[in-house]
């Protein structure tokens, strides 16, 4: 069953978040977009890259009045230590969510049952707590976090302008489409 356009169950899980210890909710997703981002583990090899990566786009996540969320089934505790440690994750200044009971995993279809680790997947959520997009994908292939604002910007974009669909490809700005019959086989 798809996850798209249902809305986020209730939970609640502990993140490092500049220097503390915060609680996050699926409250905390609502009034503003977000963008979850769930990895394996901490203190493994590809995770800090996509870290970093995040890090680096944070401030245009920002922009577009998104928050975003690393989530690992390690513990805050871990992302505490990870975040001292390592350089690429000590970058970030987004909330990285423990999952250690492997909660958010299973409810976002991410769970690896044998490994009790999770798969790279990345959700869009809108401000009513709505999941718009969802990409999961093997944990050896890392995710570009300019992709993943090309997708906010598009979910956002369909938001405000109803009736409105953004074809492949499609970047800020570009022509968007309005279907109609009248295009049916003419595209």
């Amino acid at each position: 069953m798809s996850l798209i356009n249902t809305t986020v169950q209730p939970f609640k899980a502990t993140a490092f978040h500049n220097g503390k210890f915060v609680t996050v909710t699926e409250e905390s997703l609502k009034g503003e977009w977000s963008v979850l981002v769930f990895m394996p583990a901490a203190f493994t090899f590809n995770c800090p890259t996509e870290v970093e990566d995040a890090a680096e786009n944070y401030a245009e996540f920002q922009k577009l009045g998104a928050e975003v969320y690393v989530i690992t089934t390690d513990t805050h505790f871990s992302h505490k230590v990870w975040h001292e440690t390592s350089p690429a994750v000590g970058k970030a200044k987004f909330p990285l969510v423990g999952d250690p009971t492997h909660t958010l995993t299973r409810m976002f279809g991410v769970h690896i049952e044998e490994e009790g680790l999770a798969l790279r997947g990345t959700f869009i959520v809108n401000p009513e707590g709505v999941i718009k997009t969802a990409e999961i994908h093997d944990n050896a292939i890392a995710r570009d976090m300019k992709e993943t604002l090309r997708k906010l910007k598009a979910a956002q974009f369909v938001a405000k302008n109803p009736g409105q669909v953004c074809p492949a490809k499609w970047n800020e700005g570009a022509k968007t489409i309005a279907p109609s019959l009248d295009l049916v086989g003419k595209i």
